[in-house]
This record gives structure tokens, C-alpha cells and sequence, in this order.
């Protein structure tokens, strides 16, 4: 098919130049704290950031203009990213990351996820009556919040490939937290949105609202002098000041003595949190090796099979304009859910049938399901292994994952790149928040039932154990070399967003700009989701025609992607969020 043109996809603008180094801790710069700033392709030679806020990515390129590397760089963008996009990742959060070692030409994963206190049990989240907590009753307060994993991660990340000065990597997040930042429109209405739960704790109602008040308006300036005075205390020390200490004190009490729901993590369940080097996954598709990270997330595994499914199908035929080729991404989409449901869990409480369920003689055995035509009136998970009674040993798992998190991505002059989605889970997590910083609410990602008509869920929540992610971060590559990293925060739609972006770069002849900013039209679960106030909404009637229940809903993402190109790089932010790319 032809290539797409922008008027086929959503509006797009020019972007601001990249800004000089100086100007990164100037919190009341228009240019770099606009909402406004657009979303156009961006090229550069040598390196590149994009994320999800100007400041954050200005903060990644500081470090890479003064020679440091991928990792360096990942380091300054989350901390920064901590102060300006609170509601979505943090130090108290945890994160995943894909990296490629260009000296060793290799991919390694590695696992920053929070874990399960050693006094969780199986029904924490049940009522009186043993029933689910509604979700929303659960997030909130002490309960949901497990040992964090994001500045072991950045730690040990650090230890192994970084270049500069641990200390100088937080120079820029210090200071932008003393001097201020600016409010941007999208965290100002996630602040109104939320505006009751994060009142109920003095310290969070305190930062998040004014003198009057209300909830912080887009443009205004808040400094964070406690989150400066944490950085210092982790710059100085390192991640034992976080883990050890008056840091963790200052945690576990704020967990244990919330108001709501109060919690039950402890000393010890910070003093011996580790970081897991994890399985990379990948799955072949048009050319390209697409690769991922095993469980406990179930981004990788899924994006292999939403992909291996649709190997059997030619989508670059068929095209972005039709509705074949989204009923087969849906449906693919749907088997890969069933399956996901049904198996994925923490790989080191569970065994997870991570080969099996990538085999592409078992892939092309589901995607027979497709070739009829029409909508599947249903889905079931297979049975991936010689066991056929496997998919018989387990209960589904509900588990609700909303919108939420951060992804950004970077490559650097020596040819490193970094893919790593990091967050909090829900938006502004427990909604507690302790020495300039939010806590997380990672344990609602557990089933809140550990059992379903005598079957275990594979995803119950247990002592030490990771919950299930959908965190996807991405790196694809052809012949052994990178030439795309991608990812995407967005709950369990995360999944969908990433996979659908490669087949737009992949099969589509999209720029990396084009596929993220490619209207949502996303079927996980049988019902088509179409993204609302875009193009998508044209597909309504064709889908209702095929037989699909069509809903349309906000569907906001926050893809960003890197393209690496023979003569350079690409890059691209969601025009949903407030990310932008910068590079040089």
C-alpha cells in the first residue's frame, strides 16, 4: 500500500528546536514547560531521548551532550521524570527495562518490578464476606503498596554501564526540584480527576493543592524541596540511603500508619529488595526479531504472539484502511489475552510456559482461528505444551491494570539503547506520598482471588512475589542490529498500543511519529474500542457491520519511539501526553 500520509492520522505540528544544556533547570521557560509543544518527526545524527516531558528529555540529552552514555542518560530522565510526572512513575515505583549492549551486541532484560511484602496474604484485597474489594477501595492507602524497585534498578543499571559520575546524574532533577517546574495540562487534569483520593492524606493534599485549596492549575510552578533534599541523600549514598535508613523508615511508616487501609511492609522487605536479570523473549515478524522481556511481565510474550499469530496474514496488503486488517489484530489480540490470562504470572512462583507458548507451530495451530472471515463469537487459552489438560490447571486472572505509567527511550552516539517503561501503577498510586515522592499501589495488579472453583490463579498475590505487568518495553531488531525501540504506558492496552505501532512502522511504511500517533483501535476482550475524537471512530459502522460491539473511549497512551536508520536516527512522542523528542 501506499505510505501514509499525516492527514490520515492525527494532527500533527512542528516541534521546538532542542534546547541548550543551561536551560534545563529553568523552571519557568515557556519554551521547554509549554503543554503545547507538537509532535512532528524528529531526526538527529549522533544520539537521541524522547519522553514523556520536555524537562525529563532535556535532562537525558544534558547527560549525553557531556559524553555520557544510554544508561546515564535513563538515569537523569527517570528521577527528573519523578518530579514533573508524579502521577505515573517514581522512586517509589519500579520499573523494566530492555537494553542493547552495542559492545557486546547482545540484549539483556532486567527487572526493577516491585515485590509482595513478607506479611502479603492470599486475600489481603477480600471483604468481610470473602468477596473482591472494588478496585478503587483497594488502591487507595497503605494496602496496595509494595517494596519499591526503581532505584535498585537505577543502581545496578548504573554499576554496569555507566559512564559518569553517579552523583552528576542527579545535578539536573536537584535543581529543577528546588527552583520549580511548571504544571503541565495533562498533569493538571490528572490532579482534578483525582481530586478526592488525593485528599485524603495530609501530605499528598498538601503538594497536589493550592492555598485555596484547589487542585494545582496548568501553568503553575511547584518546587519540591523534599524530593531535592531525597536525591541528595541518593546521590551522595546511593540506593542503601533508599533501602536502609531514615528513607525507609520514613516509608514503612507512612505505609503502615495510612489513615486508609493501612499497610504491612517492613524493614526487612526493603533491606533485601533485588533486581532480576530476566528472559528476552523474542518472536520473528516480517524481517524483524521483535524482543521483549519474560515474566513477570506479560508484554513481551503477548506482543510475540499478537505477532506470530499475524505472520500467517499479509497485513502490509491488506492496509491500515482496513477492517480486515484490524479484525485480524484484534482477534490475534484476543487469543493472545486468553492466554495471557490464563498463564502469565511471576516466573519464579509459577513456570510459565514462556517457549511453548512462543513455538510458532503452536502460533500458526491459533491463528487458524482467523481464517474464517468473521469476528471470533469467542476465545479460550490453548494448550501450548504436550499437557492437554495444562490449560485445565489454572484460573483465569481478572486482574485490573488502568492507565497509567511512563515509557521513554534512548539511544546514545555509541550506538546503546535503552527501552524502559517505569511507573507507579494507577494514577498517583496509594495516593501516599513521603519525603517528596508517591508511593505505589503495584500490589492491585495481584488477582484479588487466589482461586476460582478450586483452581489456583496463577497471578495470586504471595510473599516476595512480582505481580503481573503488561509493561512492554521493546527493542526490534533485523540481521542482529536495533532499529527500533518502542513502548508505551497504558495499562493493559500497553500491549495493544506497542504491537499495533510495529505493524504501522513494520508492514505500514509509517515513521516512528505516524505509528504513535496512529488512532487507537484496540479488542483485547471481544468489544472494539475505537479512540475517541479521532479517525477511529470512521471504523464504527464498518465493525458494527462485521458483528462487534464498538465503543468509543478515551485511549490515552504515551508511546515513544526511536527509529535507527542507516543514516541516523528518528524519533517520535505521543501527541497524547506531553512528551517530546530531542536529539543532536
Amino acid at each position: 500500500m501506499k505510505k501514509l500520509t499525516l492527514s490520515t492520522l492525527v494532527c500533527l505540528c512542528c516541534l521546538a528546536p532542542t534546547l541548550p544544556a543551561k536551560q534545563a533547570s529553568d523552571a519557568i521557560n515557556p519554551q521547554i514547560a509549554s503543554t503545547n509543544l507538537s509532535k512532528s518527526l524528529v531526526k538527529a545524527k549522533d544520539f537521541m531521548v524522547a519522553s514523556a516531558n520536555p524537562y525529563a528529555t532535556q535532562a537525558g540529552i544534558d547527560v549525553l551532550v557531556k559524553g555520557g552514555s544510554a544508561i546515564d542518560a535513563a538515569i537523569a530522565v527517570q528521577l527528573t521524570l519523578g518530579l514533573v510526572e508524579p502521577q505515573s512513575s517514581g522512586l517509589g515505583g519500579g520499573a523494566l527495562l530492555v537494553y542493547w549492549d552495542n559492545k557486546e551486541k547482545k540484549l539483556v532484560a532486567l527487572d526493577g518490578r516491585e515485590t509482595a511484602p513478607e506479611k502479603a496474604t492470599a486475600d489481603m484485597f477480600l471483604d468481610k464476606e470473602g468477596k473482591p474489594l472494588e478496585f478503587m477501595d483497594a488502591v487507595v492507602g497503605g494496602k496496595s503498596v509494595g517494596t519499591p524497585g526503581t532505584v535498585k534498578l537505577l543502581e545496578n543499571i548504573h554499576q554496569k554501564y555507566g559512564k559518569l559520575a553517579w552523583a552528576e546524574l542527579f545535578q539536573t532533577p536537584i535543581e529543577l526540584a528546588e527552583q520549580g517546574f511548571k504544571v503541565t495540562e495533562h498533569m493538571a487534569e490528572q490532579i482534578a480527576s483525582s481530586a478526592e483520593s488525593l485528599q485524603k492524606f495530609p501530605a499528598t493534599k498538601a503538594y497536589f493543592f493550592n492555598e485555596k485549596n484547589e487542585p494545582l492549575p496548568a501553568g503553575f510552578v511547584r518546587n519540591n524541596p523534599e524530593y531535592a533534599n531525597t536525591l541528595k541523600l541518593l546521590a551522595k549514598d546511593g540506593a542503601k540511603a533508599f533501602y536502609e535508613g531514615e528513607i525507609a523508615q520514613d516509608i514503612v511508616k507512612t505505609v503502615n500508619e495510612a489513615g486508609v487501609n493501612a499497610g504491612i511492609l517492613s524493614l526487612t522487605d526493603l533491606a533485601k529488595y533485588a533486581v532480576k536479570e530476566r528472559e528476552v523473549v523474542c518472536m520473528e515478524y516480517s524481517a524483524h526479531d521483535v524482543c521483549g522481556m519474560g515474566p513477570p511481565t506479560s508484554g513481551g510474550i503477548a506482543i510475540g504472539q499478537i505477532l506470530g499469530i499475524l505472520n500467517h496474514f499479509d497485513l502490509a496488503k491488506t492496509g491500515y484502511e482496513s477492517t480486515e486488517s484490524w479484525r485480524l489484530i484484534g482477534d490475534a489480540t484476543r487469543l493472545a489475552f486468553a492466554d495471557r490470562n490464563r498463564y502469565l504470572a511471576d516466573s519464579d512462583f509459577i513456570k510459565v510456559p514462556t517457549t511453548e507458548l512462543l513455538n510458532p507451530d503452536y502460533l500458526e495451530e491459533r491463528s487458524q482461528a482467523l481464517t474464517a472471515g468473521e469476528p471470533l463469537k469467542s476465545v479460550a487459552p490453548g494448550d501450548p505444551t504436550n499437557n492437554p489438560n495444562l490449560s485445565k490447571n489454572f484460573a483465569d486472572d481478572k486482574a485490573l491494570e488502568l492507565p497509567s505509567t511512563s515509557h521513554f527511550v534512548i539511544v546514545d552516539k555509541a550506538g546503546n539503547v535503552v527501552s524502559m517503561t517505569t511507573t507507579i501503577e494507577n494514577g498517583f498510586g496509594s495516593r501516599l506520598m513521603t519525603r517528596g515522592f508517591l508511593l505505589n499501589n503495584e500490589l492491585t495488579d495481584f488477582s484479588f482471588v487466589a482461586e476460582e472453583n478450586g483452581l489456583p490463579v496463577a497471578n495470586k498475590i504471595e510473599p516476595n512475589k512480582r505481580p503481573r505487568s503488561s509493561m512492554s518495553p521493546t527493542i526490534v531488531l533485523k540481521n542482529n542490529t536495533p532499529v527500533l525501540a518502542i513502548g508505551s504506558p497504558g495499562g493493559s492496552n500497553i500491549i495493544s498500543y506497542t504491537a499495533k505501532a510495529i505493524i504501522g512502522i513494520v508492514d505500514w511504511n509509517m515513521d516512528v511519529q505516524q505509528a504513535v500517533s496512529m488512532p487507537h483501535m484496540v479488542n483485547r476482550t471481544g468489544d472494539y474500542y475505537l479512540e475517541k475524537g479521532t479517525k477511529a471512530e470512521e471504523f464504527k459502522p464498518k465493525f458494527e457491520a462485521m458483528g462487534y460491539t464498538v465503543k468509543v473511549d478515551n485511549l490515552n497512551s504515551g508511546l515513544h519511539a526511536i527509529a535507527i536508520k542507516p543514516d541516523g536516527l528518528e524519533g517520535g512522542a505521543d501527541p497524547r501526553r506531553d512528551g517530546v523528542v530531542m536529539g543532536q
